[in-house]
């Protein structure tokens, strides 16, 4: 899939693919500006999708949208790996399939859009790209976390406790470990990974949910 966009001047596209490692001017910069954009044009695609959605729902919904690991799929639908200017560390050490250096390059595209084209061409490229994954989002926006508890509090179960096992990374591109413990009505432990502790409880709670339902749906 290609960026459905042509730079007038493909300097600033070069930029956006040129990590830190490589030295100065890299895209670290153009990230920063491409987060909150990305953040406020999803957020705008949310409230016109969901009219009776709450702040808190809302937020949930984009979490599911914006975050490091959905980033860098995207990332990799449009092949930006390829395109990654890289230090030889990184290139050594296989920088350009990271998640965290892939969607910060995305972030950071989008970032060169809206500075060659404006907010509506940054704007019509985000409306493009999401505008399929918001329309498939489930109708309950409740998160993972939520209906794992749910889930067992229905049936009078204890909660699930939730461990943080790993921090890996630099500062600014952190992912975390997590692992959700749950004790009844089976004892079984998940892990999950995210940018952030919270991104990784989901995906731990999602995948203990996950296992709940199967034994379930088996006994």
């Amino acid at each position: 899939m290609e960026l459905a966009y042509h730079f007038r001047d493909a300097s600033l596209a070069t930029l956006a693919l040129t990590h830190r490692s490589a030295g100065k001017p890299n895209n670290e910069r153009m990230e920063f500006l491409g987060d909150a954009l990305l953040g406020a044009i999803v957020a705008e695609m949310l409230y016109e999708t969901h009219p009776k959605a709450t702040e808190g729902e809302m937020s949930r919904l984009r979490a599911q949208l914006v975050n490091g690991q959905a980033l860098a799929v995207m990332a990799r639908d449009l092949e930006l790996g390829d395109k990654l200017k890289l230090g030889s560390g990184e290139l050594k050490s296989g920088g350009f399939r990271r998640d965290s250096i892939l969607a910060d390059a995305f972030e950071a595209l989008l970032a060169a859009v809206y500075l060659d084209g404006g907010f509506d061409a940054c704007r019509d490229i985000v409306r493009s790209l999401f505008g399929e994954r918001i329309a498939a989002l489930p109708r309950s926006s409740k998160d993972a976390k939520t209906k794992l508890q749910e889930w067992l509090q229905a049936s009078g179960w204890p909660l699930p406790q939730y461990e943080l096992v790993a921090t890996e990374g630099e500062d600014h591109a952190r992912i975390f470990g997590v692992n959700c413990v749950v004790t009844e009505p089976a004892a079984i432990t998940t892990s999950g990974r995210g940018s952030s502790r919270r991104l990784a409880e989901q995906d731990a709670a999602e995948a203990a949910l996950n296992l709940l339902r199967e034994a379930q749906e088996g006994a």
